[in-house]
C-alpha cells in the first residue's frame, strides 16, 4: 500500500495505520517538530513509543526517513513490523544477499520507500550516500536511535556513531531526529555537539516505568533464587543478565536441568548461533535468554515480562537500560537485582582495563547506592536521572506495584519454592460482590481467559507461516483487549488497541472465526 498520507493527520495516522487511539506523553510534540523541519532530541523510556516519532513523519513527508540502528537483528525486526502495517520499508546490510540488497535499492531509487535502517558506517559509506543522492525521494529525516551511543560519557560508547556528523555536510537539509532511553544532562550535550544539531529541541519524558516492580534481594544461593522466581513466573518471557560468559553458560546449564527452556547470548557464541538463539526467543520457541550486557539493545520483544540481574550491572544507566527490556507492553512486569559486595568487587578488578577508571567509580558508586539506599527505589532511580517522583499516592509506602521497600507484602525468594508459592496465594482481595456476582464474575474471567489461549494459539502459527515473531502480528496487550471486547465485525476489531485497518483486513477473517467458535 502506498502510504504517503500529506492530507492527514497524525492523529488520523495513529489510529488508521497503527490502530492507537491517543498519542503517549510527547510523542505529538515530537512529530510536529519533526514536520516542521526542527533539529529534535527526544529522551523517552524504553516503550515509551519512541519509533513512532519517526515513522508517523515518514508517512507524511514526501521524501525518505533514514532510521540509523545499531543492529541488524533490531533493523530487521522494525521493518518486519512495518509491513505488517502495509507500510514500504527496507534495511541495507551485509547480511542481505546480493539480490535482495539490489532490489532494495532499486526500490529506494524509484522513491517507493518511505523508511530506510541502515548501520551508522552503512550511512557513511561512499554507496549509500551515492544511492540517496540518486534516489526521487530527497532525504527528509535522518532519525539516530540508541543515540547515547555517541556520547564517551554513555554507557555504551561506539566509535561507529561519531561517523554520522560527516552525513550532515551530506544532507544538510534533512531534519536530525536523536532518540534515546538514557541520557544524563552530560550525554545530552554530547550528542547535540556530535551530531552537530542546529539549535534543537530537547523533548525529556519521565524516566519512570510505572509497571515495573523494582526489588534487590541480597545474593544467597542464587541458582535457587533464580529457580524460586521462574518457578511463580510459568510461562512467561523473561531475561537473565550475567557478568560473564562463563556463568551465562553455567545458569543456563542449571535452567536447562530444571527442565526450563533457556538459550544463552554472549560473545563467545560465533555469529549463527547468536542469531538464531537471539531470533528462537523473540519468537517465543524459549522462554528466557541468560546473556551478557551484549544481548537486548533495540530488542523490540514487548512481552518480556522480567528481567533478573544474576550479577549487579556496573552504572545505573546499565541497569535502567536492561530493566527496560521488560513491560514494553505496558503490562505489569518484574526487575530482580541479586546483589553482593563480590560483584562489587569483581566489577573493580576490571577497572585496570578502563582509560578513565574514575569514571567508572563513580557510576559504579550511583549502582550500589541504589541497590543499599532504604528509600523507594523508584525515587532513587529517577532522583540519579536529575527527575523527582511525585506520585498521585504522594506517600508510595503502602505501594504493593512500587519496590520491594515499598511494598507492605514483600516476596522472599529466599524461601523454599513450596512456601513461596503457598505465601503469594494466601492474601485474597476481599470482595463486596455476592456469591452469585463473584460466579458469573468468575465464568466471564475464565471464558476470557480460554478465549485469549486461543488467539494466542492461532498467533503463534500465523507468525510461523509468516515468518516473523508473534508479537509483529500483534502484542499481549490487544490479544487481551480483543478477548474482552469480543468483537464481531471488522468496525469493531479496529476499536481494539493496536489493530488498524490494514492489520484488520490482513486477520480479521480469522480472528472473528475465533471469537464465534468461542462463544458457541
Amino acid at each position: 500500500m502506498d502510504y504517503t498520507l500529506f492530507d492527514r493527520t497524525p492523529e488520523d495516522i495513529l489510529k488508521s495505520v497503527f490502530g492507537y487511539e491517543s498519542f503517549r506523553p510527547m510523542q505529538r510534540k515530537i512529530i510536529q517538530n519533526v514536520l516542521d523541519g526542527r533539529d529534535t532530541l527526544a529522551v523517552m523510556p524504553t516503550g515509551g513509543g519512541k519509533s513512532l516519532c519517526y515513522e508517523i513523519p515518514a508517512l507524511i513527508l514526501p521524501g525518505i526517513t533514514v532510521v540509523v540502528s545499531p543492529l541488524i537483528a533490531l533493523m530487521q525486526d522494525q521493518v518486519a513490523q512495518l509491513e505488517s502495517y502495509g507500510i514500504s520499508a527496507v534495511c541495507l546490510n551485509s547480511s542481505l544477499e546480493r539480490n535482495h540488497y539490489q532490489k532494495c535499492c532499486e526500490k529506494i531509487l524509484s522513491g517507493k520507500i518511505k523508511l530506510l535502517y541502515v548501520s551508522p558506517e552503512g550511512l557513511n559509506s561512499g554507496r549509500m550516500i551515492r544511492l540517496l543522492q540518486e534516489s526521487k525521494s530527497s532525504v527528509d529525516c535522518i532519525a539516530i536511535d540508541e543515540a547515547h551511543c555517541i556520547s564517551e560519557w554513555g554507557h555504551d560508547f561506539r566509535p561507529d556513531y561519531m561517523e554520522i556528523t560527516h552525513i550532515r555536510n551530506q544532507f544538510p537539509k534533512s531534519v536530525f531526529l536523536a532518540l534515546t532511553a538514557t541520557a544524563t544532562k552530560q550525554v545530552q550535550a554530547d550528542i547535540i555537539k556530535n551530531l552537530r544539531m542546529e539549535n534543537p529541541e530537547i523533548f525529556m519524558a519521565s524516566f519512570n516505568r510505572p509497571n515495573i516492580f523494582l526489588q534487590v534481594i541480597k545474593k544467597d544461593k542464587p541458582i535457587e533464587q533464580v529457580l524460586n522466581f521462574i518457578e511463580n513466573h510459568p510461562n512467561q518471557s523473561g531475561i537473565i543478565y550475567c557478568f560473564s560468559r562463563k556463568q551465562v553458560d553455567l545458569v543456563a546449564q542449571e535452567l536447562h536441568i530444571n527442565r526450563i527452556k533457556a538459550l544463552s547470548y554472549h560473545a563467545g557464541l560465533n555469529d549463527a548461533q547468536r542469531t538464531k538463539n537471539q531470533q528462537d526467543f523473540i519468537s517465543d520457541k524459549a522462554d528466557i535468554m541468560v546473556a551478557t550486557v551484549a544481548f537486548g539493545m533495540g530488542i523490540n520483544k514487548p512481552d518480556v515480562r522480567f528481567v533478573i540481574h544474576f550479577d549487579m550491572p556496573k552504572s545505573i544507566e546499565q541497569y535502567y537500560q536492561e530493566i527496560g527490556r521488560a513491560g514494553r507492553d505496558g503490562l505489569e512486569s518484574e526487575a530482580l537485582l541479586l546483589y553482593s559486595a563480590g560483584d562489587i568487587h569483581k566489577i573493580r578488578y576490571f577497572f585496570k582495563d578502563n582509560f578513565d577508571s574514575a569514571k567508572s567509580e563513580n557510576l559504579l558508586q550511583g549502582m550500589i547506592n541504589y541497590c543499599e539506599n532504604s528509600v523507594c527505589r523508584r525515587k532513587s532511580l529517577l532522583s540519579y536521572f536529575g527527575e523527582s517522583y511525585s506520585d498521585a499516592r504522594q506517600d508510595c509506602v503502602s505501594s504493593e506495584n512500587c519496590c520491594d521497600i515499598c511494598a507492605s507484602k514483600k516476596i522472599n525468594y529466599n524461601q523454599p519454592r513450596a512456601i513461596l508459592h503457598k505465601r503469594i496465594q494466601s492474601f485474597p482481595k476481599p470482595s463486596k460482590k455476592s456469591t452469585g456476582e463473584l460466579f458469573i464474575s468468575d465464568t466471564l474471567e475464565s471464558n476470557e481467559k480460554i478465549l485469549s489461549e486461543k488467539i494466542r494459539s492461532w498467533r503463534k502459527k500465523a507468525a510461523e507461516e509468516l515468518n516473523v515473531p508473534p508479537y509483529v502480528i500483534f502484542g499481549d496487550k490487544t490479544l487481551f483487549d480483543i478477548a474482552q471486547k469480543k468483537p464481531s465485525n471488522i468496525k469493531e476489531l479496529t476499536k481494539c488497541y493496536g489493530i488498524g485497518e490494514i492489520k484488520a483486513e490482513k486477520f480479521g477473517y480469522l480472528i472473528l472465526k475465533i471469537i464465534k467458535e468461542n462463544a458457541q
